[in-house]
């Protein structure tokens, strides 16, 4: 089975890490990119040079319509997701979507009914939830290595965009590009949120966008606190106000032992485990430092090839689209919001990239 695919904005994204991917399945046979649409002359036509893709289409419902797709992947601006995906879905198509999977609940909702009735299947970034050392942290805590969770924090952050407006105007922001990332990992932990609060603004109210001054007219910077019910909270720093840092992506305090994803949650290095009963900690190496954060891309084809649903739901991201936004008007009324969505506990019994062995390094240092 080879797997034809389109794809809806051809930017850094597609032209880097997503192309880098779809190069890796080709040369196995087990895709084919064939079309590509963007409303950038330029990019169409430097990707039709590169990849010698059809990139003729006029606009995205064109590329939809076509035929010969099996997948289509949705990495336009973040205001267009929603609707391109359920376009896809409605066309018979696969659809991957990058993050967040809409800016607006109402619009996801009607997408998560689109999945629902489809016959093809809809992943939705960020796909964090399928890398080696996140499954094996998921593992030991569902295992009650560390205890019940009970507290933890998460961080994503950098000094920000220069080469897109759209992630300073409405409907972009830190939240929806990074902050996404942290949460749908504590999601994966704990569960589903009950309430939030938050303070989220902006705090660089001019950035240098291509050489130009542009007003930033969304979120720069954030805190959010998460309210997973039964006295478990979490906390997230995120913005696009942190020039560097040195600390754990995420921090899990159990009742008797941590948990400290190092590195960043798409780009992780490792971690670490503290448990009472052994009274020092270990540190777990990387064991696949090459994993690509587009991850769902392969994962996606290996479903479709087996016939078998994603470990990553739609389900999942319109929870962590309820939470933003919720953060968002946590902020902007001074008062604790209620989450009422809900999604299904990570299933790692389907097909996907093995964790393989772990092999621990004492770590002297005592707490």
């Amino acid at each position: 089975m080879t797997l034809s695919i389109g794809v809806l904005g051809l930017g850094s994204v597609f032209s880097g890490p997503y192309a880098a991917l779809i190069s890796k399945l080709e040369q196995e046979g087990r895709v084919r990119l064939t079309a590509g649409y963007d409303p950038d002359p330029d990019k169409r036509s430097a990707a039709a040079e590169r990849f010698g893709i059809d990139t003729s289409a006029g606009r995205p419902e064109d590329l939809i319509g076509r035929n010969d797709l099996d997948i289509v992947l949705v990495l336009t601006s973040m205001n267009q997701h929603g609707a391109l995906a359920r376009a896809a879905l409605a066309a018979g198509k696969h659809v991957l979507v990058e993050k967040p999977m809409s800016t607006s609940l109402e619009d996801a909702r009607a997408l998560l009914e689109a999945a629902a009735a489809a016959p093809g299947q809809l992943v939705c970034a960020p796909h964090i939830v399928l890398s080696p050392t996140y499954r094996e942290m998921h593992r030991r805590v569902r295992d009650g290595e560390i205890g019940d969770l009970h507290l933890a924090r998460a961080r994503y952050g950098w000094s920000g965009p220069w080469w897109g407006r759209w992630f300073y105007e409405s409907g972009g922001g830190a939240l929806f590009d990074l902050g996404v990332y942290n949460l749908t990992s504590l999601c994966g932990f704990f569960g589903s949120v009950r309430r939030v609060t938050a303070m989220v603004g902006t705090a660089v109210p001019k950035r240098e966008v291509n050489g130009e001054l542009v007003t930033v007219r969304a979120d720069d910077n954030a805190h959010i606190v998460l309210d997973f019910g039964n006295a478990r909270f979490a906390s997230i720093a995120t913005g696009f106000t942190m020039q560097k840092y040195r600390s754990p992506a995420i921090e899990l305090y159990g009742a008797t032992g941590v948990l400290q994803l190092l590195g960043d949650d798409w780009a992780p290095d490792g971690f670490e485990q503290w448990t009472n009963e052994r009274g020092s900690w270990e540190l777990f190496g990387e064991r696949d430092p090459h994993w690509p954060w587009t991850d769902g891309l392969r994962h996606l084809v290996e479903c479709v090839e087996n016939g078998t649903s994603t470990v990553t739901r739609p389900e999942h991201a319109f929870h962590a689209l309820e939470v933003m936004l919720a953060a968002k008007r946590s902020a902007t009324e001074g008062r604790v919001i209620e989450v009422t969505s809900t999604f299904p506990d990570l299933d790692y019994s389907t097909p996907t990239r093995a964790a393989g062995d772990t092999h621990a390094v004492h770590d002297p240092r005592t707490s």
